[in-house]
């Protein structure tokens, strides 16, 4: 173990460089010998999809080379934002006039459109859940919803509220102007409509976590505690990390700025931002972007097809800071080297051992 580890500790492979900065940020661990916390983020408005099994695969590589470099216990959490108010019917599910009825509303308070689980959302936690269970993650699942009704952030959220100017600082400068105008970092939920609101809110009293605001006309004074609120998405994400005591996640190229806000609001709420890979984007065989909702590119089920599970993990371990076409005609190329590496893989000495792909699926 001490040879593994010595090589580890120098290895030019990006999991180890990774997880090299985890250990920099805890020296001597965290406080009672708490788990290291790495995270991945879902929002189940969706079924999950390739993007997911890569997000949750490289940061599964990252945790075990981590494991490698240092005796701390670590756990990955797998956060389900599934309180989050339906923005749009997505194009691929049944029943879409019925949804239309619940836009606004959480996705844990919407009926299942597949008509199997209680909510859209649990169909979808379920279907996450199945998803990386069916590839061997190691994870704890975590419900927003179930976070939150619980008053498991209550604490969190009142911090929240003692900061709210500080917040709103950060977040209205990056925010046109019609939008700053009923920007609130808190989302009270109406007791009336049950819908997400996007209004404007003032702080009645932080310590007890009270805000008042107008819902349809009628002033109404709330508490934000136990579920009645959620927070907006970037001071969200921050909270988060500070209440869980996240240590690591990473992110897409997309996401930079909202990570560099999250960063800010985290450290105003007497935390501060986890460490992180941001990762390029997968491009369709035209270069575009691949988006859930567009169906482009390729999926898990097409892959899967043509390639094993792991030629796709060996096609996602390299140069994640690069961006990729992922389409059919990556695959056969991906399988052939994928079986390359693993043929060389038995007679190298323990430093090629730690940069060759197959050693981290």
């Amino acid at each position: 173990m001490t040879n593994v580890r010595d090589a580890a500790m120098v290895s030019k492979a990006w999991p180890y460089e990774e997880a090299r900065k985890v250990l920099k940020r805890l020296p001597s661990g965290k406080p009672d010998g708490a788990p290291v916390i790495f995270e991945t983020g879902y929002g189940p408005s969706g079924l999950p999809h390739i993007g997911t099994f890569n997000e949750v695969l490289r940061t599964t590589m990252v945790r075990h080379a981590f494991e490698t470099l240092s005796e701390m216990p670590t756990r990955l959490i797998a956060f389900s934002d599934d309180m989050d108010g339906l923005r749009k019917v997505p194009d691929n599910v049944p029943n879409q006039e019925m949804l239309k009825a619940y836009l606004g509303k959480p996705l844990t308070k919407i009926p299942d459109p597949f008509d199997k689980f209680e909510s859209f959302a649990h169909h979808n936690n379920a279907m996450l859940r199945e998803f990386l269970d069916r590839f061997g993650f190691e994870y704890e699942f975590v419900s927003s919803t179930e976070r939150y009704n619980a008053g498991a952030f209550d604490e969190a959220l009142k911090n929240v509220l003692r900061h709210y100017q500080a917040i709103m600082d950060i977040m209205l400068p990056t925010l046109r102007k019609e939008r700053a105008a009923t920007y609130s970092p808190v989302l009270p939920i109406s007791a009336k409509s049950g819908i997400v609101l996007q209004v404007p809110v003032e702080v009645v009293d932080a310590d007890a976590g009270i805000i008042r605001f107008d819902d349809e006309g009628e002033t109404v004074t709330q508490s934000i505690l136990g579920g009645q609120a959620k927070l907006q998405w970037k001071v969200d994400w921050a909270m988060r990390w500070v209440a869980l005591g996240v240590d690591y996640e990473m992110y897409g190229k997309d996401l930079t700025d909202s990570g560099v806000q999250s960063g800010k609001i985290a450290q105003v709420l007497g935390g501060r931002k986890p460490e992180g890979l941001i990762y390029e984007m997968f491009l369709d065989e035209k270069g575009e972007k691949i988006s859930k909702s567009k169906g482009n590119g390729l999926s898990l089920e097409q892959w899967l097809s043509y390639g094993t599970q792991e030629s796709l993990a060996f096609y996602a371990y390299r140069e994640p800071k690069s961006a990729k076409q992922l389409h059919l005609g990556v695959v056969p190329r991906a399988v052939d080297e994928y079986f390359q590496f693993r043929g060389n893989y038995a007679g190298q000495p323990i430093e090629q051992k730690l940069g060759n792909p197959v050693h981290h699926i």
